[in-house]
């Protein structure tokens, strides 16, 4: 009798867990205000700090399921990072200022500001500041579920976004184009097509006023960063089912769980600079399929 209570307890817990994961929700978090933190990447490293936005070293890394973390790397000049490797993680790096040197392996490649890249799982690497002034690396990994082989290519994937066109994109209207920098093995339209978890890496630039129609994605999580201006966040809904949103900065980072409402409204005026927003989308584990392109 008492197994069976406990049992069934147990059965309710895990229920209620499994529930609770399944809910709209989301983080929101300012890169201003994140303590940095210690890290693999700062392990004995010289003039190099972490501050863990989401995932890996923050407080809510348990409820995201495909992201293993989401941080901002930061060198001194002349700093450098420790060398690091993850059997079973994908990373994608977005060079957010400055310039350095990207070490991987036996090889190294120049990056500067507005590069992304993608490193394979088990690649062992490290960033070097060769530069004068602040080195800042948006750094984002994913999990790559057991039994899946995760893309292996010859040369690094490395790109920069200012080498990649705008376009308009029909599900959101005229005011908000995108720059479609990465997604995954099978894509045909962003810039490099080289990753496995991670579906999509994108920016969308704001025309004053403009909209990125609240919408939300049943089965990916997806982080936004608001690389410049200042506008309304979406993030879920109100109590009354309207749409929330949060007046937000240059700096504000946002996770969204699947299922959960997501959309900005930039706040720029006309004559003034358009608003940037870099984002991530991952599909779930063992989703079993790549994610739909539809945006």
């Amino acid at each position: 009798m008492i197994f069976t209570r406990m049992l069934s307890r147990l059965i309710l817990l895990l229920w209620t867990a499994s529930c609770l994961a399944s809910d709209p929700f989301f983080l929101r978090r300012q890169l201003s205000e994140i303590e940095p933190q210690p890290d693999d990447l700062t392990a004995r490293a010289k003039g190099a700090r972490y501050k863990p936005i989401f995932g890996a070293g923050d407080r809510d890394a348990g409820r995201l399921q495909a992201i293993l973390r989401c941080g901002e790397l930061t060198l001194e000049a002349g700093g450098a990072s420790a060398s690091v490797r993850y059997p079973r993680e994908e990373q994608i790096y977005y060079v957010l200022e400055g310039s350095g040197t990207l070490l991987y392996g036996e090889r190294q490649a120049d990056i500067r500001k507005d590069d992304f890249l993608y490193l394979p799982p088990d690649q062992a690497h490290a960033v070097a500041n060769r530069g004068s002034g602040l080195l800042r690396v948006l750094v984002l990994g994913y999990r790559i579920p057991e039994g899946l082989d995760a893309p292996r290519h010859a040369a690094l994937p490395l790109a920069n976004a200012a080498d990649v066109g705008l376009q308009v994109l029909a599900s959101h209207g005229p005011t908000t184009q995108f720059k479609l920098l990465m997604g995954q093995t099978t894509s045909q339209r962003d810039r490099l097509a080289t990753a496995s978890e991670m579906s999509s890496l994108f920016i969308m630039d704001f025309s004053p006023g403009g909209t990125n129609k609240p919408h939300s994605h049943a089965a990916e999580e997806e982080i936004y960063l608001l690389l410049r201006g200042s506008g309304d966040m979406v993030a879920g809904k109100t109590e009354d089912g309207q749409d929330a949103r949060y007046p937000s900065r240059e700096g504000a980072l946002f996770y969204f769980a699947p299922g959960t409402r997501v959309g900005y409204y930039s706040g720029a005026k006309e004559g003034e600079e358009h608003d940037l927003i870099l984002a991530a989308r991952s599909r779930l584990p063992q989703s079993g399929k790549p994610a739909a392109a539809a945006r």
